[in-house]
Formats: C-alpha cells, sequence, structure tokens
C-alpha cells in the first residue's frame, strides 16, 4: 500500500515541478472566494482552493469577517463484510459526520468550531485556532506557505470517569507550496495528545507524532483532483495488526460559491484527533467508504444600504 501511495504522488509531480508560479487572472467563481488570497503581482499565492482538503486542513485562511459552513460526511464501508448490497454500498450506513463553522478574525487568524458525530468514541466537540505564519508570493521573495493550527475536542457522551478523560488535542505546522498553476503539495507534521488513549487499550500511548503529505493537481480550471495520506508515528500502532494509515483520493469542483469535494477514503473519522488515533479500516478488506464536504462561503463585509427609492 505504501507503495503505491509514493507511486501516486510521483504521478502527479512528474513534469510539474519545475513550473514556475505566475500571475494569473482570476476566473469568474474564483472572485466568489474573496475570503482567500488570491493571486496578485508581488501578492500571496492561492494554493489549495479551499482551507478543508479529504483528510488534512490546508494552509488557507478565511478572510476577516468571512464566515465558511461546513458539512463533511463519510458513508459506511463500500465492501467488505457489513458494506456491499446490504448496506447499498455504504450509501445505508453513515460512518461520521462533521458540522464546522470557521470565522475569520482577522485575515491570518481564524477561529473554528465543530461537531463530530462518530459514535464509537461518544462524538466530538472541538475547538480551533488557525493562523497563517508565512504566505507563498508569486515573486518567490516567500517560496512557502507556513500555516500553524492548535485545536481541543471534548467527547460528550459515552461514559468516562472524569471530564479530563474526555479532552483530545491536536497540534500541527502544515507548510505548502504552488509548484505550477496546476500543482499544489504540502507536509504537515503534527502532534496528537488523548487524554484517556483513544482505543484505551494496555500499552497504547496517550500522545504520538504523526505526518501528512497532500497533493493536488487541476485539471480543469475549476476541478482539480486531490491524494491526501496521513502516518502516526506510534510503536503500539505499527506494531499492532488492525490499524491502517489514513488515505484519500477525491476530486474537488468549484461551483459558485461552493466547493464541492467527493472523496473516497478508508478513514471512517473526520476529526484529525480521531481518524489519526484510531484508524483501523483497510482497503484491502473492502473497509473503503465515499464521503463528500461541502464549503460554502459567506461575507460579512460588505453591507448593502437600504435604497428607498429602488
Amino acid at each position: 500500500m505504501k507503495n503505491l501511495i509514493i507511486l501516486a504522488f510521483l504521478t502527479i509531480s512528474t513534469g510539474l515541478m519545475a513550473q514556475k508560479v505566475g500571475t494569473k487572472k482570476p476566473s469568474a467563481a474564483d472572485s466568489l472566494f474573496n475570503s482567500m488570497s488570491s493571486d496578485k503581482q508581488q501578492g500571496p499565492v492561492t494554493i489549495f482552493e479551499s482551507p478543508r482538503l479529504i483528510l488534512t486542513q490546508s494552509t488557507e485562511t478565511i478572510k476577516k469577517n468571512n464566515l465558511n459552513v461546513l458539512i463533511i460526511h463519510r458513508f459506511g464501508d463500500a465492501a467488505g463484510n457489513v458494506g456491499g448490497g446490504q448496506t447499498f454500498f455504504g450509501l445505508d450506513a453513515v460512518a461520521d459526520v462533521y458540522i464546522g463553522f470557521e470565522y475569520g478574525l482577522t485575515d491570518n487568524l481564524n477561529i473554528d468550531l465543530g461537531r463530530s458525530t462518530i459514535p464509537s468514541v461518544g462524538g466530538l466537540v472541538s475547538g480551533e485556532l488557525k493562523y497563517a505564519v508565512l504566505h507563498q508570493t508569486n515573486d518567490d521573495s516567500s517560496p512557502l506557505a507556513i500555516t500553524l493550527l492548535g485545536e481541543a475536542g471534548v467527547r460528550p457522551y459515552n461514559s468516562y470517569s472524569s471530564f479530563g478523560d474526555r479532552v483530545s488535542y491536536f497540534g500541527q505546522a502544515i507548510f505548502a507550496r504552488k509548484f505550477s498553476h496546476s500543482f499544489s503539495f504540502q507536509v504537515a507534521p503534527s502532534i496528537v495528545q488523548d487524554n484517556l488513549p483513544n482505543p484505551n487499550v494496555p500499552g497504547n500511548e496517550n500522545s504520538f507524532f504523526s505526518l501528512s503529505a497532500t497533493a493536488s493537481l487541476k485539471v480543469t480550471k475549476l476541478m482539480s483532483v486531490v491524494v491526501d495520506y496521513a502516518h502516526p508515528f506510534s510503536s503500539f500502532r505499527n506494531n499492532n495488526a488492525g490499524f491502517s494509515d489514513p488515505l484519500g483520493v477525491g476530486i474537488q469542483v468549484v461551483t459558485g460559491g461552493h466547493v464541492f469535494t467527493l472523496n473516497v477514503t478508508n478513514s471512517r473519522a473526520v476529526n484529525e484527533m480521531n481518524y489519526l488515533s484510531n484508524s483501523t479500516s483497510d482497503y484491502g478488506r473492502g473497509q473503503y467508504r465515499l464521503g463528500f464536504t461541502i464549503s460554502r462561503m459567506f461575507d460579512f463585509n460588505h453591507k448593502e444600504k437600504y435604497n428607498p427609492k429602488r
């Protein structure tokens, strides 16, 4: 599986790495996403079309006084013992649903609130701060974009001995570059801290390091192919059968005010604290699922004045 992942990234990047990012005129649909940084002469580059990809977040932030409403859905197993025709290839089942709100306190600082329904861990209510430290620029005076995020989550249901056992934390640094008008790539080292190990079994660590990598290849002006992969560096997960590295492949489409992502992934969970801690689904066992993300932006910067003569 790891060889296939490496091959996928190499295939996407072949022939694109040497191209130079230039200045381009934004399309009408792109202009609707004025919450993103736009490509301007001597200005920042828009590396990804959305602040959310398949598994990971991108370096993009929401501009000041803009609100991004997110709905992320993971269906059930498409095949395997609990998939296939008995659940209409997973469409009759639900693995996780996430509803989130991302608001721009400034152009570079966002506050995010979200709710994940995944039943195996008692759901998750999460809060996050996301800060864009550095933007890539068209003149390459800054060749990379760097974004930091910190998140805390509380599991409201199931039985726990104390409130502290319900809490998990997540920290990540995202490094991204747009190598051409078509190809973007990012890596994201992160750390997960579960006050109560997830899953709560002997030998599992409370905290561990992980590394994510994401590639995006634009195939038309408004559509991109995305490959998203994460690997937890955990002795418990590496030495015990049943755990799998999360991997997602999908298509991201910009559609006049929305960004829509249709994907296939072996991750049941949406939130990073859940899928990095406890991904046990494997493509080889048919434990992959259809999923989608709908991102809708609202701009509160421009208020139309009332005109009684109109």
